[in-house]
């Protein structure tokens, strides 16, 4: 698996993490073991997409970081990737 294609999986393996956790605490709102699994894995995945968006472009427009041009349209987009 090259590098790209390991922090896409990374970046969507928080993302469901994230979204399960978040409607567990919708029933659960002071259960503080999830809380910090939450938190623990929103770091790890704003940290996985930082390192995306720093050596393969954005994922979304609003990872944008003040570049003099707009590089959203820049390919190739996240799942054009080429198979190693």
């Amino acid at each position: 698996m090259n590098e790209q294609k390991a922090l896409l999986s990374r970046i969507m393996t928080c993302d469901f993490i994230l979204t399960e956790t978040a409607l567990f605490l919708d029933t659960h709102p002071d259960c503080a073991d999830a809380l910090a699994f939450y938190k623990k894995h929103l770091e790890m995945r704003k940290n996985a997409a930082e390192e995306y968006a720093r050596k393969f472009g954005m994922l979304q427009h609003h990872d944008y970081s003040g570049q003099n041009t707009w590089q959203w349209t820049e390919g190739p987009w996240p799942w054009e990737y080429e198979e190693v």
